[in-house]
């Protein structure tokens, strides 16, 4: 079953949070015998919101994936899965989506194709960890006077859509879209 709104969800053995913008409640977690969520960073580092686009930011090319069991205090369960996914540093937002689609796919397929067995190998997360705060509008505004190059990673996580890059100059606010040329 595939839902939107947490009040949607029914009783299971398993439940996988995939792009889930909310924090499930204890009611909800008690609902499941496993609460899976899939988040884009190495656990304990990188807890909070889109550690995918922080870390492009960052400038990082290889990002950890990690599946692990979901808990009311957020992004501290305990990790069954993880998997490194190496990226070019030229992939664009939705390039980047796809190929981090592809691989939770892969890893909620491969957690279902060994459970229970997986269970044995959880991992319990070590350390305070770092976290990413939720980004915001202003998260995306380019300095005009560093070059592209310098900000070319804000342009590849860049939403056109719903969260465009921009620049504001002289008090005008310019948005800025990014769209790859065919490549021949």
């Amino acid at each position: 079953m595939h839902v939107h709104n947490e009040s949607e969800l029914k009783s299971a053995d398993l439940c996988f949070y995939l792009s889930f913008s909310t924090i499930a409640t204890k009611n909800t977690l008690q609902k499941f015998k496993h609460n899976l969520v899939v988040h884009s960073s190495n656990l304990p580092n990188g807890r909070g919101w889109s550690p995918l686009t922080w870390q492009i930011l960052e400038g990082k090319k290889m990002i950890t994936t990690s599946l692990f069991e979901a808990e009311e205090d957020v992004d501290r369960g305990k990790i069954y899965l993880q998997k490194d996914l190496e990226f070019s540093g030229f992939e664009l937002l939705d390039e980047l989506r796809m190929l981090q689609g592809n691989l939770i796919i892969g890893m909620c397929s491969e957690y279902i194709q060994t459970y229970p067995d997986v269970l044995l190998h959880a991992q319990v997360q070590d350390g305070e960890g770092s976290y990413y705060s939720r980004r915001r509008p202003v998260d995306s505004e380019l300095n005009p006077d560093i070059s592209i190059r310098e900000q070319l990673n804000l342009f590849r996580v860049a939403d056109n859509s719903n969260y465009p890059a921009y620049v504001e100059i002289d008090q005008h606010c310019y948005e800025l879209w990014i769209k790859k040329k065919d490549e021949k």
